[in-house]
């Protein structure tokens, strides 16, 4: 056996995808620290670079541009990723609470959420520009709505100004008004920068309020605390940062508006496990105005001092510059560049802001290959290493204690029938008479949220009952979990574990059993069974004249291979997760109402696989559409740019059975028939006349992708380019 080197004995949590923690992933990714696991938790896949908003909304860059692939990058940096939301800490626990999920274990945590600004009314006529995902959205509206003509934007900062240009710029038809609480806009630059953008925003007819500290926005109108009102259509809230009610909430230590006070070493105050940064923490001693600047000049302090923290080393100290460059853009080929008393303006000033935003966005697009270290665990770490030779067969069991935990944390006792915790040498289950569907299926973990990987495999268990029209009653597990510290094993069980809980709940399914032990690789598997409503679904159930109906898009083998090899975006990589973590037990109802007889399940083969065993058992053949077939977004790209499971050239065989009518034979849209699918869709026949209110139904009940893909014939295998 070959020892394991380095297994991970410490959970770093970073919480956001913020200027800061972007910069703690790169400096992993260019040098890894043995023992130690990453694990980012963003609400949104892609980073915004703030100081590039105003030049995407003036037009200068594209969405691309700005943003950085968070879900790329942690693959860079061997990282987990998990699409989330904080919504508290609990820091007597050390676990982070997430929205629709349970919480995650951290040995350290680090907080770099940002802020959202101050004051912003809860309502539709209001949009703050922060958290930018979310502005992003609103303000394509805008720009594409006529019926808007005139904007205000309320917060009168370097930022609000910035973005008021640019929308001046870019929509001229739009009468933009930006109103400020203080007595002169952008009060930190210098007095020569504020009469450049002064200046500025009269030539754009900007209209200016000063002195104006706006007491209600709603319903079309601004009204501001002494009498004056103004009309607007829609209101940018760009006022200055503060904290969402969560972390002062979760009993961290706050500043007045509720941002992390954190020390020199960018350590909570309160909570040494707890580290902050950018919007959401303000040092102690050292407090500066809310800035992306300093965010970023955080960044690598805190790589250093995670590091530090978690081998038990001395920390750095975060010392800010007392004056930080601000570099502001026109939207008119020129910027205006402020420190202190100094100030600089010209279109050299905004080549000058170009090449700065852009190289420090190139720092996580590419990085330069580096050495693989020789692993070796810190002393500090190894006290809660798992031994360097482990054993195999009945040794590799977890522990009955780990298990234990797991299983209480679970609550798995359910309505009686779920028996995880019966010590019985098997389940014994009590089933009606009748015929009963059984099944297995599973595989190794092929993404790092263990939450959402233990919902896939569930469902893609399920997949072949619901296939053929059963209705599943329990289940058996088998988890995989490699070996790590124990507190580490066991949250990813129960990571693992509770994803797959949910799912089966969800279908009332009894998790009635199962085995868990230590393997090389995350994996679950389950055996299924459920009782068969007659007449059943068969793959060999097809007739000549049928609507082929596909319910889920395919592109999951692709997407996850591109994934891995770092060559996926995170929207595609999260589209796919969707797709996946989707039931198909409302699809093989609809399709049974509508008068389906033939189906499957289409999975590791490929739908040109399936389609084959389909068509062999009933003796007839079929015309696809290609056109028609639904993708998922970035499928066909990523075959072009030669990324493919490892199952796709095995697959592709299936392909020879087919006539290609009208397209190349090695065309993406064709080879992606072959692309193997994990917890694919349903793949049937229904009789002509029922097809489009079948599709109708599906997409009503939660398949947005179904459709006709081609016709059950009684001649060859046809695909249509």
């Amino acid at each position: 056996m070959t020892p394991i080197a380095a297994p991970p004995v410490r959970d770093i949590v970073l919480l956001g995808g913020g200027h800061a923690h972007v910069q703690v992933l790169r400096s992993f990714a260019m040098r890894p620290e043995p023992g130690l696991r990453l694990t980012v938790v963003a609400r949104e896949p892609h980073s915004p670079y703030s100081g590039m908003l105003p030049g995407l909304v003036a037009g200068c860059y594209r969405w691309r541009d700005i943003h950085i692939d968070l879900a790329r990058l942690a693959t860079l940096a061997k990282a987990r990723f998990i699409a989330g939301e904080a919504v508290a800490v609990d820091v007597g626990e050390d676990r982070v609470a997430l929205r629709d999920r349970p919480p995650l274990r951290y040995d350290a945590l680090s907080i770099n959420t940002g802020g959202v600004p101050a004051g912003a009314p809860a309502n539709s006529f209001v949009t703050p520009v922060k958290p930018i995902g979310r502005f992003l959205p609103v303000w394509r509206r805008i720009a594409e709505d006529q019926a808007v003509r005139r904007l205000a934007i309320v917060g009168g900062g370097a930022a609000g100004v910035e973005l008021a240009l640019a929308i001046a710029h870019s929509q001229p038809r739009l009468a933009c008004l930006v109103v400020e609480a203080g007595p002169a806009l952008a009060p930190g630059l210098a007095a020569g920068a504020r009469r450049r953008l002064l200046a500025a925003l009269q030539n754009r007819g900007i209209e200016v309020a000063c002195d104006a500290v706006v007491r209600e926005a709603a319903a079309g109108e601004l009204a501001a605390a002494d009498g004056r009102r103004w009309q607007a259509d829609h209101v940018l809230w760009a006022t200055g940062a503060e904290a969402p009610a969560w972390p002062a909430a979760s009993g961290l230590a706050t500043d007045a508006r509720g941002c992390v006070a954190v020390s020199d070493t960018l350590q909570s105050t309160s909570h040494p496990a707890v580290f902050a940064a950018g919007d959401i923490a303000t040092v102690v001693g050292a407090e500066r105005p809310k800035s992306g600047v300093y965010a970023v000049r955080q960044g690598p302090v805190l790589a250093a001092n995670l590091r530090r923290f978690a081998v038990e080393q001395p920390l750095r100290r975060y010392r800010p510059q007392r004056q930080a460059l601000a570099i502001l853009g026109l939207a008119n080929g020129r910027a205006v560049a402020s420190r202190g008393r100094a100030y600089l303006a010209g279109a050299w000033v905004w080549r000058w802001k170009q090449w700065l935003d852009r190289r420090f966005m190139r720092r996580f697009a590419e990085l330069p290959p580096m050495p693989a270290p020789e692993p070796a665990i810190p002393p500090a770490l190894r006290q809660d290493a798992p031994e360097p030779m482990r054993c195999g067969g009945c040794g590799a069991k977890l522990s009955a204690d780990l298990l234990a935990r797991v299983l209480a944390r679970l609550d798995a006792g359910g309505d009686g029938r779920e028996r995880l915790s019966r010590v019985e040498d098997a389940a014994v289950v009590q089933v009606a008479a009748g015929p009963l569907a059984m099944s297995c299926d599973g595989f190794r973990a092929m993404i790092d949220d263990g939450y959402r990987f233990g919902r896939i495999s569930a469902h893609h268990a399920l997949n072949d009952l619901f296939a053929m029209g059963a209705q599943p009653t329990f289940a058996l597990a088998l988890a995989t979990v490699p070996a790590m510290a124990d507190a580490m094993m066991e949250e990813d069980l129960f990571q693992m574990m509770a994803g797959a809980l949910a799912v089966f709940r969800e279908q009332s399914v009894a998790l009635v059993g199962g085995h868990s032990a230590e393997g090389a690789e995350a994996g679950i598997a389950f055996s299924v069974a459920g009782t068969l409503a007659e007449p059943a679904l068969e793959k060999g159930g097809l007739a000549v004249g049928e609507a082929l109906v596909l319910t889920k898009p395919l592109g999951t083998g692709v997407v996850l291979s591109a994934a891995m090899q770092g060559g996926a975006e995170a929207r595609e990589v999260l589209w796919a997760i969707d797709a996946m973590d989707a039931s198909n037990a409302n699809a093989a109802s609809v399709l049974r109402r509508h008068g389906a007889k033939g189906c499957t399940d289409v999975t590791g083969f490929g739908l040109a696989g399936h389609l084959t065993e389909m068509t062999r058992a009933a003796g007839v053949g079929a015309r696809l559409r290609l056109a028609a077939v639904p993708q998922l977004l970035g499928a066909e790209r990523l075959l072009r740019a030669g990324f493919a499971s490892s199952l796709q050239r095995s697959n592709e065989q299936a392909l020879a059975d087919f006539a290609v009518a009208g397209g190349a034979p090695d065309a993406p849209a064709l080879r992606l028939l072959a692309d193997p699918q994990t917890a694919g869709g349903l793949l049937a026949g229904v009789p002509a006349e029922a097809a489009e209110d079948c599709v109708a139904a599906l997409r009503l009940g939660g398949y947005p992708a179904a459709t006709v893909i081609g016709t059950v014939t009684a001649g060859e295998l046809v695909a249509e380019g």
